[in-house]
């Protein structure tokens, strides 16, 4: 049994097993999770409900116990200007997404503002420079604003730190396989909602009570 989770970009290839990490501890058996990735916010937005289609019917969605839409809150232009606050876009998009899908098992989730927020939970996993700036800001990681977004923050400070760029999607892969998934579930109010909705959708896949 697995999940097929969507995903706006290549900087999410280290989420599956990070995923895995914390559900498979609470999962009589270990679930897979298919990663479909997409150039950016924009294709996911055009294209998301011919690929859940696509993964959901016949031979491909056999084992598929549900399709998870994973993007970050930071960068989508196709929510109304109206709506400012993180959480009334979060709420509005899942409505608009969901249902432009269209499909019972396909589930939308945010991170807020953007994946890179999560591993802003754990500051001792950065170089020791990095480190020392982040550390007020490891109570509230997803307060991290729209001005300057976690993957800006974490590049500025990279750059002022330690004379190198972040290289997004080489250096988050490192730091998620460092992250204590425990960890960025408690400080992470958008992380929480993803996992527990995939752990409870693997215990009604499996029968469990």
């Amino acid at each position: 049994m697995k999940f097929v989770l969507f995903v706006e970009g290549d900087t999410e290839r280290a989420l599956p097993a990070f995923s895995k990490r914390w559900l498979d501890q609470q999962l009589p058996q270990p679930v897979g999770i298919k990663t479909v990735r997409f150039a950016g916010w924009s294709q996911y937005h055009k294209v998301i409900a011919q690929k859940v289609s696509l993964n959901l019917t016949g031979d491909a969605g056999k084992d598929v116990i549900a399709a998870i839409g994973l993007l970050d809150l930071y960068g989508p232009t196709f929510c109304p200007a109206k709506i400012q606050s993180a959480d009334e876009r979060y709420e509005w998009a899942k409505v608009e997404l969901e249902q432009i899908v269209g499909h019972q098992c396909f589930h939308q989730h945010f991170a807020v503002h953007e994946t890179e927020a999560w591993l802003l939970s754990e500051p001792g996993k950065f170089p020791p420079a990095v480190r020392e700036a982040l550390s007020r800001q490891s109570a509230a990681s997803e307060n991290v604003n729209f001005d300057e977004p976690p993957a800006t923050l974490l590049g500025r400070l990279y750059w002022e730190k330690l004379g190198k760029r972040c290289k997004k999607v080489i250096d988050g892969a490192d730091l998620f396989a460092k992250l204590n998934p425990a960890i960025a579930y408690s400080r992470c109010p958008s992380l929480a909602p993803l996992l527990d909705d995939m752990l409870a959708l693997a215990h009604q896949a499996e029968g469990d009570p």
